[in-house]
């Protein structure tokens, strides 16, 4: 018996010396333990999800199995340890399968130690013995509500929800096993006693699994040394920051820094992977964890704002203090703020006017239409759907009767009329008031002696009654005036 107690004790002691506190905890009261064993997955190891669309995800770690076990005061040379195995995402008939392994491990090796043994064979050998290979199916949220309970085959490799049928066969089994007196089940058809599944029947596994792929991920992460891409100092993973899509690594210092210069900067949009022509993009959590509150408050705020700057629908209420993001609908230029009920005119920004024209300035004009012809056509799409086709076409048509209007005419002085100077002296009648007016110096001129403002030697416009004039010689129509 004392050899027995030193062996369990060197056992315990070894186990303890091997395997962290969050691996394997020792029982206080008894000889025994916990142990958490994590299997090894292959490279690429994939779950597949089946439903109304097919989903695959890679995973690199899986839930562990838990091992518990008591030590029996005849432990290892004649009894064998008494133990339960239990798991979130094997089936029963598959723990079962590996119970029964566990045993012939431990008459293939009685009376030496076993449980080292055991947490090998279940950590590199339980996958390939049982025959699970990627992809490993997950049926989400086990039986459906209302229907009819999945079946769940006992040697499938997937991962199936068993339900109340699998107890049902369990509560049967047990009862056949006090009936005839048996030690444990051995036929392979029957489900072990001490298989016990950690999930309740309806929930869903998906979520749990892949939480503890990414809570693994990052402690692997955590635990090793990278060189950050931006000073060249070596740190370890829980001091850095790694982009999911590229995985590109750069310390936490480094990257707080950027982040806070284009947060301030307002370039919500660019928190990419520092690497050139690298487009990866930081996710709100990663700039979350390495900015103040206030900081990530503005971030969250723009990019908000910038996300619906993006949608064709979406135009802001124009009173700086409203600003509230407005649906409107397509080929309409009216918006109404659902805050303060104001109608406004998604084009000019002023009140809603109808089908009157915008009073939008000449240059405010000419942006719209060179922001218009000057975008790709996916651009020129979503200009449309914002502002309507028809308005655009108008805008663009408008802007361009401006700049030609602008580069050809001048405005009457009295009455604003434009005026093209096709031919003839720079003495001007305006076509809409009969206004004289200089076209030189745009004053107004004496109806009496309209061309005394040219022979005035004080005026700027002495003696250019007819400068900018090409004068054909051969055409005396010219020189003739019948109207003044």
């Amino acid at each position: 018996m004392s050899e027995d107690r030193e062996a369990q004790d060197d056992e315990l002691l070894a186990l303890a010396s091997i395997y962290d506190e969050e691996e394997f905890r020792q029982a206080q009261s008894a000889q025994g333990g916990e142990i958490q064993l994590c299997l090894e997955l292959p490279p690429d190891f994939k779950i597949v999800v089946k439903g109304e669309k097919q989903s695959e995800y890679d995973v690199s770690f899986l839930p562990p199995l838990v091992l518990n076990f008591e030590l029996p005061a005849d432990y290892p040379s004649i009894a064998s340890p008494i133990f339960t195995l239990s798991s979130k995402w094997m089936t029963r008939a598959q723990m079962s399968t590996l119970c029964r392994r566990l045993d012939e491990l431990w008459e293939e090796n009685q009376g030496c130690v076993i449980i080292f043994t055991w947490i090998q064979f279940i950590k590199e050998e339980a996958l390939d013995f049982l025959g699970i290979q990627s992809p490993l199916e997950v049926i989400r949220g086990g039986n459906k509500p209302g229907g009819e309970r999945r079946k769940t085959d006992p040697a499938a490799t997937a991962l199936t929800q068993t339900g109340s049928q699998s107890e049902k066969a369990e509560e049967k089994i047990i009862k056949e096993k006090k009936e005839k007196s048996e030690a444990q089940l051995t036929p392979c058809s029957h489900l072990d006693q001490r298989a016990v599944l950690l999930r309740e029947p309806h929930v869903d596994i998906l979520p749990q699994l892949l939480d503890f792929d990414e809570t693994q991920r990052q402690r692997v992460f955590d635990s090793k040394v990278f060189c950050c891409g931006i000073c060249f100092a070596e740190k370890m993973g829980a001091n850095c920051l790694c982009f999911k899509e590229c995985q590109h690594v750069y310390c936490q210092a480094c990257m707080t820094e950027y982040f806070q210069i284009q947060i301030r900067d307002g370039n919500v949009q660019c928190l990419n992977c520092p690497e050139p022509k690298c487009t990866s993009v930081a996710t709100p959590l990663q700039v979350k964890q390495l900015v103040d509150d206030e900081l990530f408050a503005r971030y969250d705020r723009l990019l908000l704002q910038s996300t619906l700057d993006l949608m064709a629908d979406v135009v802001y209420c124009p009173r700086t203090s409203c600003g509230t993001a407005v649906m409107v609908e397509p080929d309409t230029t009216m918006g109404i703020c659902t805050a303060c009920q104001y109608a406004f005119c998604t084009l000019c920004k002023l009140g809603y006017h109808g089908l009157s024209h915008c009073k939008i300035n000449a240059d405010e004009l000419r942006n719209l239409r060179d922001e218009y012809l000057s975008a790709t056509t996916q651009g020129q799409k979503f200009m449309e759907q914002r502002f309507g086709k028809r308005v655009i076409q108008k805008a663009v048509e408008e802007s361009f009767s401006r700049d030609w209007l602008d580069e050809n005419c001048k405005g009457c002085p009295r009455c604003g009329t434009n005026i093209q100077k096709v031919d003839g002296c720079n003495k001007m009648t305006c076509t809409s008031c009969k206004q004289y007016f200089c076209w030189l110096c745009l004053g107004h001129l004496s109806r009496v002696n309209p061309y005394g403002h040219f022979n005035n030697p004080g005026l700027p416009c002495y003696n250019q009654l007819f400068h900018g004039v090409d004068i054909d010689d051969d055409e005396d129509d010219f020189w003739s005036d019948e109207e003044d």
